[in-house]
């Protein structure tokens, strides 16, 4: 897939977003994606998955792009959508409305295209628009960065000479000031997690401000540009070069919003690296998602990361959710001229083998042709779905994915890599809060209690090779534990083999490899040898490759102190795992 021109990539937009248009209600105020539920409303989730393709519609219109249809779609949906006499209309609100969500992307489209669905409207239809879109003020939001939603929809009514809360404005800018940590990293607000939030949430929304705004409040836009500065020489860190980013925490089903965050920098003349270095990030990114399953057979965006998957999902995953990845697209609002159209897209800048990010809570390794985040599983009780995986492991990594559980009943179910598993009476238990932790440029501590009669201080140490994980645990009853690696794609096409001995387990494919091997370093009584052990883990467990294993070790604990130390060897071959699959799923090729 080329991706050079301007033309080339607004047909990569247009081409994601045809698809959709039968499915958009009659009078267009909904778009109807699935069935599946979410922890919202069903007419919050037609709203949703209208109002999500604008994060790519409007730059798209606002860089002199025509497309009439969806003109049409937009104008008739905002109309219908916001007239309580109408019978698709949105409704009303109440407190932690997920509509309050989707009002960002019509602000959005307010403030850069107001030609497109502003003017075109009659003055009762301005009234109506203006007075629904106001009703966000009549809510206290969600203290994350559900404030800024609020920021750029009063900011929209403003622009267009209508009544806005200058009064929540400047209280909700001022929050944002509460979840700046450093080195331009936020944290989402009271939740304390730093996750792609900080980037394609905080970040973004900032960085539209300041585009929008300097005139208005230079200051404050001077600062967030400096912050983006600053933390875009960090994030970096998070794409391998070849275009893959790392899967890690809430949201994964946003898929390339992932690298959003370099487009709105783009938007607002921030430039952490040259042009060409981000064209680059973002070619690659977009190519490396573009050859892997993401569509249905109708070309529609799915639930799911590498494919369609409702395992990994969260409670507010809908149907149009997964089209928040349009905010990639900002970038098309810029001019014709502009030197990013023509820059040549250039690879990554060097890098550091190993990277603390402090504020992050996160070392990250950048090996040849993938990188791998160490963290101590700070956040890994979130509640909002499958939290101990996305945040609880030892390691996470560009191209090797996670897998979340199925269950905690099996060990194949629980599917528990980069994790140390404890069986106790048929349950497998996990690192899921950690009690306290550091994070230096050497290795990750965590202190963490998988069970209530257990304790574990673990150290991860990156290596060449990949890393080591020393565990010391402390044990009031006797169970077995498996240290696992990283999950293997295992389908007979991929020529996986598998091999274990005794302490050592291997599981390598065509493109990807990964050997466990452990010892006891400190024991108190008597207890069997260590034992390789494949994890046949059940099937859509993890996130890229729909069938795997995870290569791991399994270790006696006895009463007492049992210190153990596992090696997780791991490479990337650098071939592509989807060149020549024709799964018939691809909506873009």
């Amino acid at each position: 897939m080329n991706l050079y021109s301007k033309e080339d990539f607004q047909r990569l937009m247009l081409s994601v977003l045809e698809p959709l248009k039968p499915y958009y209600s009659r009078e267009k105020a909904e778009l109807i994606l699935g069935v599946t539920a979410t922890n919202y409303d069903r007419k919050a989730e037609g709203m949703e998955a209208f109002s999500r393709p604008l994060w790519g519609l409007v730059p798209f219109w606002a860089g002199g792009g025509e497309e009439t249809g969806f003109e049409e779609i937009y104008r008739k949906g905002l109309k219908a959508g916001t007239d309580p006499g109408n019978p698709e209309f949105w409704g009303g609100f109440h407190a932690f409305d997920q509509k309050f969500v989707e009002m960002a992307a019509i602000a959005y489209g307010l403030i850069l295209t107001p030609q497109k669905l502003w003017d075109p409207l009659s003055e009762s239809g301005k009234e109506l628009l203006s007075s629904w879109l106001y009703g966000i003020n009549d809510y206290d939001l969600p203290v994350c960065n559900w404030i800024l939603f609020a920021v750029l929809v009063n900011v929209a009514l403003m622009k267009r000479g209508r009544k806005y809360d200058s009064k929540k404005l400047e209280i909700y800018l001022k929050g944002v000031e509460e979840f700046y940590l450093g080195d331009g990293w936020y944290q989402d607000g009271d939740s304390g997690q730093k996750d792609y939030y900080v980037s394609f949430a905080i970040h973004f929304y900032c960085l539209f401000y300041a585009s929008v705004m300097e005139k208005e409040d230079p200051e404050r836009c001077r600062i967030y540009k400096e912050r983006a500065m600053l933390f875009g020489k960090t994030f970096i860190y998070w794409f391998d070069e070849e275009g893959a980013a790392l899967p890690f925490g809430r949201s994964l089903t946003y898929r390339f919003a992932q690298v959003s965050f370099w487009s709105a920098c783009l938007m607002a003349g921030v430039y952490p690296f040259s042009v060409g270095v981000i064209k680059g990030l973002i070619v690659r990114h977009l190519q490396d998602w573009m050859k892997k399953p993401i569509f249905d057979r109708d070309g529609i965006l799915t639930i799911g990361y590498g494919y369609p998957d409702l395992i990994m999902g969260e409670r507010y995953n809908g149907p149009g959710s997964p089209y928040w990845a349009m905010k990639t697209f900002a970038f098309l609002q810029l001019p014709d001229d502009h030197e990013f159209w023509t820059a040549v897209p250039a690879p990554l800048p060097p890098l550091e083998k190993t990277r603390l990010l402090p504020y992050a809570d996160m070392l990250i390794a950048a090996h040849a042709g993938h990188h791998t985040a160490y963290v101590p599983g700070r956040y890994s009780s979130s509640g909002h779905g499958q939290s101990q995986a996305k945040y609880g492991k030892f390691a996470y990594d560009t191209r090797f994915g996670f897998h979340v559980a199925k269950s905690n009943f099996e060990l194949h179910e629980a599917a528990p890599d980069s994790m140390l598993a404890f069986l106790i009476d048929g349950y497998v238990h996990v690192r899921r809060i950690c009690e306290d932790f550091t994070v230096s440029e050497e290795k990750v501590v965590s202190v963490w209690s998988p069970y209530p009669k257990i304790q574990v201080e673990t150290v991860v140490i990156p290596e060449e090779w990949g890393h080591k994980r020393i565990h010391r645990i402390v044990s009031n009853i006797s169970c077995a534990a498996y240290d696992c690696g990283f999950g293997i794609a295992s389908d007979p096409s991929d020529e996986f083999t598998g091999k274990t001995e005794e302490g050592t387990a291997l599981a390598e494919n065509r493109y990807a490899f990964c050997r466990v091997t452990g010892k006891y370093t400190e024991v108190a009584g008597e207890r069997g040898p260590e034992a390789g052990v494949i994890i046949d883990a059940d099937p859509n467990t993890n996130l890229l490759y729909p069938k795997a294993v995870i290569p791991a070790v399994q270790y006696h604990i006895m009463e007492g102190v049992t210190v153990v130390e596992t090696c997780v060897y791991a490479d990337w071959k650098g071939l592509d795992y989807w060149e020549g699959k024709k799964s018939g799923l691809n909506g873009t090729d």
